[in-house]
């Protein structure tokens, strides 16, 4: 497969998983972009967000990096699910903040992946660092083109 037919299946799968996702939609979620084995995805941080301290809560953080990393591992069409994940806050969303999380492959063997996310600001301060370990399971996103 070209690298132009590759990145015209991620993104049709994007637009398809997107489509079906009430979560991230209601989260206000949006996808910036999407390319095999990487998607950036952003989110603002609304008022409730935020918790007892003021601050954007980590749960939605982290919906906001397991996102991209959903849309990262399925971007080659085959239908991935997170096997596990750990995430790492280093600094605290405030409301109005765009919140940018940025998916990338690291690995990808057999049934398995590796993705990291990094969360970033609007002004590129790092808020957390997210690692997915990811599972492909049967199926695709998207039926596979004929030829």
């Amino acid at each position: 497969m070209s690298k132009v037919d590759a990145l015209a299946l991620a993104q049709a799968v994007g637009a398809a998983m997107y489509a079906n996702d009430p979560a991230s939609q209601g989260l206000g979620i949006k996808i910036d972009a999407i390319a095999p084995g990487y998607a950036s995805m952003s989110m603002p941080v609304r008022a409730d967000m935020l918790n007892g301290h003021g601050s954007c809560h980590g749960g939605f953080i982290f919906a906001l990096a397991d996102s991209a990393f959903a849309f990262a591992c399925n971007s080659h069409n085959m239908t991935t699910v997170g096997a596990g994940c750990t995430i790492d806050y280093l600094a605290p969303g405030s409301l109005h903040d765009v919140l940018t999380a940025v998916a990338q492959e690291q690995a990808l063997a057999g049934k398995s992946g590796v993705y990291d996310v990094k969360v970033s600001n609007q002004d590129g301060r790092v808020v957390a660092l997210f690692r997915g370990k990811s599972h492909r399971v049967s199926g695709h996103i998207v039926a596979p083109q004929a030829g």
